[in-house]
């Protein structure tokens, strides 16, 4: 698999509210796209810093990933995200090489793209998410 680029910085945020205030103030970022994932247990929003963009996630409630996470770790890096031509065709290739998936499937995430995650153990210790385009 070779990634097209980097997509985005996912960033777990207590206050999804606070963040994007911050982000706005601190950066001069600029929401693009907001929505509650719900399968996901998350409320996420996409800011734009630059050329680049920073997923930040809140967790909708403590028994869900990032709400696990946020516990055991605190607001901070989440993920790393590499942009893809096909997520399901990236899968078959990191599962061939012996990645471990969290996803075996793709699945819909933030903005209906296509994405899929990779067991932090199989990228040294950082969650990886693969994305279809946008």
């Amino acid at each position: 698999m070779e990634p097209l680029g980097i997509h985005h910085l996912g960033v777990a945020v207590t206050d999804l509210d606070e963040a994007i205030a911050t982000y706005g103030r601190v950066l001069g970022g600029r929401l693009e796209h907001r929505a509650l994932l719900a399968d996901q247990g998350v409320e996420a929003a996409s800011v734009r810093v630059g050329s680049g963009r920073v997923e930040l996630l809140a967790a909708t409630g403590p028994d869900t990933p990032v709400g696990r996470f946020l516990e055991r770790r605190g607001p901070g890096m989440h993920h790393v995200a590499y942009e893809v031509e096909d997520v399901a065709a990236a899968l078959d290739e990191l599962a061939a090489v012996g990645a471990q998936l969290v996803d075996e499937r793709p699945r819909s995430g933030l903005f209906g793209l296509q994405v899929a995650f990779v067991h932090p153990d199989a990228v040294h210790g950082v969650l990886t998410e693969v994305v279809a385009g946008g």
